[in-house]
């Protein structure tokens, strides 16, 4: 197996996001992915980054809140959060999360 190319999800090590986030992360040149578990009740403050940001659920209910809107994200509802604009996100229920960001998040690679 070429290691550059196949990776293990198993060796990507578990990293406390924020309480009640724990997350994977996996960087590439332009990308940072983030596979996040999430407990219900666990909040994210609003905040803004440089980073475009798509946010997809893979499990659960997750609200999230961007320009002062709030929406529910599931399944079937994602976000794709432009650059500089503020958001914060409260799990509904237990959640496995999806987030990508562009450029890379240097501030996780030194988590």
């Amino acid at each position: 197996m070429d290691t550059n190319i196949f990776k293990q999800f198993s060796d990507v090590p578990v990293t406390e996001i924020a309480p009640g986030f724990s997350g994977k992360i996996i960087h590439t040149p332009n990308n940072t992915i983030n596979f996040i578990e999430v407990k219900a009740g666990s909040v994210v403050p609003r905040h803004q980054h440089i980073h475009h940001q798509c946010a997809f659920v893979i499990e659960g209910q997750f609200e999230l809140t961007v320009n002062d809107v709030p929406q529910i994200l599931d399944t079937n509802t994602f976000a794709v959060i432009p650059s500089n604009v503020f958001h914060s996100g409260r799990a509904i229920t237990d959640c496995k999360l999806i987030d990508v960001f562009n450029p890379v998040r240097l501030d996780f690679i030194y988590k």
